[in-house]
């Protein structure tokens, strides 16, 4: 049965026509006949003052033997969508090697005879290593000394235990809450405040794409303003988490910054805002009266604001500790995020904070993927320290 159709009638009788087999051969005769009938109503109309159109090439119409038979074909099977990756939580252990060393070769010492003056003088020069502090260190061997005569320990293995829980006891007894908070149907901004150099961008980034993935929605507030870069890194972050980044002009007010991202966390229903902050301006003093008065901005929203994390570089040693206390006085920091853990033997620092300052660390970096910012545990922290390699 052939007829003058061309090729886009025969590509609308197929849909039409599989569709009237349903009801018959019959009635699919009658949808052929009306694409005939249209087909040449079109080929022989045209418009005024236009040639006709050529010819359409005949072509074979298909029988209903064939449309059925095109029906019955397999159909394609669609691939399911890959399993979510599992990010295994890293372990402390695995990662604290450096750290850990600085302790463990006067633990080696001391092992095999008995405690001496020299075994004490050994484990304070492995904390001090470590970057504990003399304050700190002091504290923690005085405590040690006490808890040894009570108990008539003689063994070095004992002694290395009861330190263990010494420093256990002093990062849980005083840490006060180290949850990162946000609530749900309520405004969320964190505020990160560090100098430059410390890893403020990255820690932000890393908690976007773990917070995105958590199901939250997320706007990040580049309120650097002062370095291009640091806004451009943020960018970055967002288009590779699913965050939304709000950003103003280099050298823009970084109060204008924090105010747009926060009417556009509440325009668009958004969870949680991630303030950066510079680290640097042309003197301290700057730098802190301009962090205060980022702080008065978001606190015109009551309650909104529910952390400032202050980040510190755990290689910087005592210098982490002078921040610390710098930033502290300025912005009432409520956490520490502390980068670079595991590419240090200057851990101890997460000790001296706590014990100089009160101040809980609440996340560390020990690691370069986003996985490898972790939630701190003083217990698993002091693990660590003390396994034998």
């Amino acid at each position: 049965m052939n007829t003058d159709i061309g090729r886009r009638d025969f590509l609308k009788i197929v849909p039409a026509a599989a569709g009237a087999l349903a009801y018959g051969a019959g009635h699919a005769e009658g949808v052929f006949a009306a694409v005939r009938i249209s087909a040449r109503a079109r080929h022989r109309g045209g418009v005024a003052g236009e040639p006709l159109p050529a010819p359409a090439r005949e072509v074979e119409t298909p029988s209903v033997e064939e449309l059925e038979e095109l029906l019955r074909a397999p159909e394609v099977e669609v691939a399911p969508p890959p399993e979510p990756e599992v990010v295994e939580r890293p372990r402390l252990r695995d990662r604290l090697a450096r750290t850990r060393g600085t302790f463990s070769g006067a633990f080696g010492r001391m092992r095999g005879r008995k405690i001496d003056d020299e075994t004490w003088d050994e484990l304070e020069e492995s904390l001090l290593l470590a970057d504990v502090g003399m304050v700190t260190t002091t504290r923690l061997l005085d405590a040690l000394r006490s808890r040894a005569k009570e108990q008539s320990v003689t063994e070095p293995d004992a002694l290395i235990a009861l330190l263990r829980d010494e420093v256990v006891a002093l990062l849980a007894g005083d840490a006060g809450d180290r949850a990162l908070h946000i609530r749900a149907d309520e405004p969320n901004v964190w505020m990160f405040v560090g100098v430059n150099g410390v890893g403020k961008t990255t820690t932000i980034g890393k908690l976007a794409s773990q917070h995105v993935g958590d199901g939250h929605r997320v706007v990040l507030a580049a309120a650097d303003t002062f370095r291009a870069a640091a806004a451009d890194q943020l960018q970055l972050w967002a288009e590779r988490t699913g965050g939304e980044l709000v950003r103003g002009q280099e050298g823009a007010d970084p109060g204008s910054v924090i105010f747009d991202a926060m009417a556009a966390a509440a325009g668009r229903g958004a969870d949680l805002v991630l303030v950066d902050t510079a680290g640097r301006l042309h003197t301290k003093t700057n730098l802190m009266e301009e962090l205060k008065k980022l702080r008065r901005i978001v606190d015109r929203t009551p309650g909104a604001l529910k952390e400032v994390l202050l980040v510190i570089d755990a290689s910087t040693g005592q210098n982490g500790l002078v921040q610390a206390k710098q930033f502290a006085e300025a912005v009432d920091v409520t956490g520490i995020a502390l980068t670079k853990l595991d590419g240090t033997a200057k851990g101890g620092i997460v000790i001296a904070i706590q014990a100089e300052l009160g101040i809980p660390v609440k996340i560390v970096g020990v690691g370069e993927g986003v996985g490898d910012l972790i939630e701190f545990d003083p217990h698993e922290f002091a693990a660590a320290l003390f396994a034998d390699d």
